[in-house]
């Protein structure tokens, strides 16, 4: 059996003790070059590769000999994408009739009943909406309603000096965009429309309040829905959209002090602000399917300026992502049937059983907790839900309606799709073996309201998961990831559901303020850290302390789950490293990661995760085993004071 290390690839210059990060990825990190259509290179873009390439091939099958109707429905998406001549010849034609709806706007209820139909089709509104189980309820789904409105990454872009620049390359994106579309006076058009994005951001929360499930979850009759923001006329936007007023006759809303600045703004003195910026809207969602010059203004904002990506990603990579968006599981099927082996699934199942052997153990010895809340705990921990590799029953395509040569329209259909499939759940019964994303993703996730850990197949490859490694390197690696999956059941938020998916406390005063107090430590420790390529900006640890905690969590359990495996047995020295030696490097290889620093500084501000390199390094800083296996002493960069780390589950 091999080590599943990548000995070539290690820093001979870089002790693990100062830096594991840029011992295991200093030699890659020296070499290697960023894509020029990418904002980062790195694992999971490496994966996200190899699974684009199967994904395509699947797809061209498609296109060229369909098997049956769903298969015809994935070819016409991919050939309606593909057909430039098409596209080019249309130029800015698609958008004539939405934009004539728009002119013929003459009041604030003309806007708000344009919206509907308007919205329905995939172009963003005021506000987002989403169909999920309710916290509170979780055996029932429920509409969530949530602030929207703006097209800058977040609210803070719209304030901060630092992103005066960027605000000033929006507004001329925005001019330049409008005159494609064949809108006069784009200019000012443009102005106007900057101008309103910064007073709809001004009644935004920022993100670090948007990630609190207390605060978010506001439930709400429909007359409380009316009474934050009377001037939007519900019904007739309901009426509109073509959904169901019964939709609305509860809804759990996110920000309701952003609905009551809304109202505000619906006032016949914005009507011609609210006119432009819907036109905006209008012309952005098209962007990506119209013609050339849309499609480079578009990117040039969107990826160079606010990404640093210098590059346009190839057409066909486009199309694969549009096919993926549309009909991910129809894709899906078939790249399970032919990329996913059966044996991946069993040593999953037993590796997650001992990430959960690994929390109960660790649980039932926290010193700091008390036995009542440890037995909430051990409850919530045996009600979770593993999905490993695909859905077991997959989506139904048949109400999709598909043309072969009409891209927006093939875009809108699918976005009406989509919003039907999700609208159709309210009244139903909570369908526990829907997926929130496709085999082919790499990524995995944690749902709060079902207590379930999802880790899609295409997650299941070296580096996090190598069935001809030992187990060291794969604890390290996915062993670690679903630890981190596991423990977004028992961070900040995580914390306030139990295990039966519903928002309720069930902790002691006691034991929650002690928790509390590990938390703020971790959120300091973070807050002190600047990444490579910020300029000096640091971390913000508040809106980070979620993926921190999981991040802690998921590798220190996974360090506990290895010994669980491993058992009485001798623990080979392979490529002469010991077992633990194997684990904490397959950790640090599984962040390989490079970014643009543009990328870097529009993640530091929006992104719930810490920057790969202290994803991998703060966090064996804090756990007492990395020190013993690479000797670590107070020399050390990555010493950390004993009183000083912090061990939460």
């Amino acid at each position: 059996m091999n080590s599943g290390i990548n000995l070539s690839s290690l820093d001979e210059g870089v002790r693990p003790a100062d830096d594991l990060f840029r011992h295991v990825n200093g030699t890659w990190l020296a070499t290697v070059q960023i894509p020029a259509d990418r904002a980062t290179a790195g694992s999971f873009m490496d994966l996200f590769d190899q699974a684009e390439a199967k994904v395509r091939t699947i797809i061209d099958a498609c296109a060229q000999q369909p098997g049956d109707d769903e298969q015809r429905k994935v070819g016409e998406l991919y050939t309606s994408f593909m057909d430039v001549d098409r596209i080019e010849a249309l130029g800015a034609k698609p958008l004539a009739s939405v934009l004539g709806q728009i002119d013929a706007v003459t009041d604030i209820a003309g806007f708000v009943a344009a919206l509907g139909p308007i919205e329905r089709s995939g172009v963003s509104g005021v506000f987002g909406m989403y169909v999920s189980p309710d916290q509170g309820n979780p055996d029932r789904y429920i509409v969530t309603l949530m602030q929207g409105g703006i097209g800058l990454p977040d609210e803070s872009y719209y304030r901060d000096d630092e992103f005066a620049d960027v605000r000033a390359a929006y507004e001329t994106h925005i001019a330049r965009m409008l005159t494609l579309a064949g809108i006069d006076d784009a200019g000012a058009r443009a102005h106007r429309i900057t101008a309103h994005e910064k007073r709809i951001a001004s009644g935004h929360w920022d993100r670090v309040a948007c990630r609190d499930a207390q605060k978010t979850y506001n439930l709400l009759p429909r007359g409380g829905l009316e009474a934050l923001a009377p001037r939007f006329d519900w019904s007739v936007w309901s009426k509109t959209a073509g959904i169901d007023e019964a939709a609305f006759a509860e809804v759990v809303v996110s920000q309701p002090s952003y609905f009551q600045s809304l109202d505000a703004l619906l006032a016949d003195e914005h009507l011609e602000d609210w006119l432009d910026w819907l036109r905006w809207q209008v012309v952005h969602a098209a962007a990506p399917y119209l013609s050339t010059p849309f499609v480079d203004e578009n990117f040039d904002f969107y990826g160079r300026t606010l990404s640093g990506t210098t590059e346009l990603r190839e057409r066909w990579k486009r199309a694969v992502g549009f096919v993926e968006g549309a009909m991910g599981e129809a894709v899906g099927k078939e790249y399970v049937r032919q990329n996913y082996p059966p044996t991946a699934k069993t040593r999953m199942d037993v590796m997650i059983a001992n990430l959960i052997e690994a929390y109960r153990q660790s649980i039932n010895a926290l010193p700091w907790m008390s036995t009542q809340t440890k037995t909430r705990a051990l409850e919530k921990l045996d009600q979770f839900t593993p999905k490993v590799g695909h859905p077991e029953k997959w989506r139904d395509y048949t109400a999709l309606d598909t043309q072969g040569n009409d891209l927006l329209a093939n875009a809108r259909a699918a976005l009406t799709f989509s919003i039907d499939h999700e609208l159709a759940k309210l009244g139903g019964p909570i369908d526990r073996g829907e997926w929130f994303m496709t085999p082919q993703t790499v990524n995995a996730y944690y749902n709060p309201t079902m207590n379930e850990i999802v880790f899609p197949a295409a997650i299941l490859q070296p580096p996090f998961f190598d069935a001809e490694a030992d187990d060291a390197v794969n604890y390290g690696a996915i062993g670690a990831v679903i630890g981190h999956e596991i423990g977004h059941g028992f961070d900040d938020q995580g914390a306030q559901f139990d295990g039966s998916g519903a928002l309720r406390d069930w902790w002691t005063a006691d034991d929650k303020a002690e928790f509390e107090k590990l938390t703020k430590a971790l959120v300091d420790q973070y807050s002190a850290l600047s990444p490579s390529g910020a300029d000096g900006k640091k971390i913000n640890g508040a809106l980070t302390i979620g993926e921190n905690i999981g991040d802690l969590g998921g590798l220190s359990i996974a360090l506990k789950a290895y010994r669980i495996a491993c058992g009485d047995a001798v623990v080979p020295v392979l490529d002469g490293l010991t077992g633990e030696h194997r684990f904490f490097l397959g950790w640090a290889a599984a962040w390989q990661s490079k970014v643009r620093n543009q990328e870097v500084l529009r993640r530091l501000t929006i992104d719930p995760h810490s920057p790969p390199e202290f994803r991998c390094n703060q966090v064996v800083r804090n756990i007492d085993a990395f020190y013993e296996a690479f000797n670590v002493n107070a020399s050390d960069d990555l010493w950390l004071e004993p009183a000083q780390r912090v061990t939460i589950w």
